[in-house]
């Protein structure tokens, strides 16, 4: 049972879709129908009934891809691995992530993949860009703080840091000298990632600080804006701690202390499974996870 035939089915199988499958590994429609027809002669069961809109798993078609679908990805890494190791990786890679993120954590690991001769293209967006992007073939790897959801796609945590609260000393003298803690924070500029305020809210619910009324006075997806502002004495936010440790031990800004604790964030480094098939992508991936700390 050829590896190939297995591929085209566990494609065939995410996307529900044979004319999906096919885009994704470069085929033509009857060639991934030919392969999945090839796979149902030597299981001796059908693997997909056919439908106007797509193709619908049986439960063989179940069963295979448990069987199957995770151990053919590492497979796959692996062999790619193996040849990244053996030949030259030229090529160009496609990154998308945070910027932030990609300018302070990512960029300073990239110099061995630039050594190796891989062409580096790096782009910025937020969580939903970065899976869209993946899962439409634009970018080889994404990193994001939002955990994947969509099963086409595989992710490994790449760094885990603390959430702090944090403003310059003066502001940070305010709140702590205010008798009502909740309702001072109402009363300093907020600023925020996005109007949702994920990361603030985790830190506030955590802390079980109530403030309803809080809105953000700026909104922006780069923290180092924040951060540029929160040094002037401009406000407060909740950012990784990686983006302000420097500024912090300069006593250029002070944490916010929290009536529990500080939060934790992940960041996850995120692939489509046949990306790996492309040995500068495979050695990338492996090389991101174990240098970005």
């Amino acid at each position: 049972m050829s590896l190939v035939r297995l591929r085209t089915f566990i494609e065939v199988y995410r996307q529900r879709s044979i004319s999906g499958a096919a885009r994704m590994l470069n085929l033509t429609q009857p060639a991934v129908s030919q392969h999945i027809a090839g796979l149902e002669m030597t299981i001796g069961r059908p693997l997909f009934a056919r439908q106007a809109s797509g193709v619908v798993p049986t439960s063989a078609a179940d069963e295979l891809a448990a069987d199957i679908g995770d151990k053919l990805d590492a497979v796959e890494a692996a062999l790619a691995s193996a040849r990244a190791r053996s030949r030259n990786v030229p090529g160009a890679l496609q990154l998308i992530g945070h910027a932030d993120f990609m300018a302070e954590k990512l960029a300073p690991q990239l110099a061995p993949l630039l050594e190796a001769g891989i062409r580096l293209r790096m782009h910025t967006g937020d969580g939903p860009l970065v899976t869209q992007m993946l899962l439409e073939g634009h970018c080889d790897l994404g990193i994001s703080a939002h955990p994947v959801t969509d099963n086409r796609l595989r992710s490994e945590t790449i760094l885990t840091d603390k959430v702090v609260a944090v403003a310059a000393p003066a502001v940070v003298e305010r709140l702590t000298k205010a008798a009502d803690f909740a309702k001072a924070l109402l009363q300093e500029p907020l600023l925020a990632y996005n109007l949702e305020l994920s990361l603030v809210d985790d830190w506030l619910e955590h802390n079980r600080l109530l403030t309803p009324e809080l809105l953000p006075a700026m909104v922006g997806q780069d923290l180092r804006a924040h951060r540029s502002l929160l040094v002037q004495g401009v406000g407060w936010s909740v950012m990784p701690k990686f983006l302000c440790q420097k500024q912090l031990k300069r006593g250029e800004l002070k944490l916010i202390s929290p009536p529990r604790s500080h939060t934790d964030i992940n960041y996850y480094l995120i692939w489509l499974p046949s990306a790996l098939r492309q040995p500068r992508v495979a050695h990338a991936k492996q090389m991101l996870l174990a240098r970005v700390q």
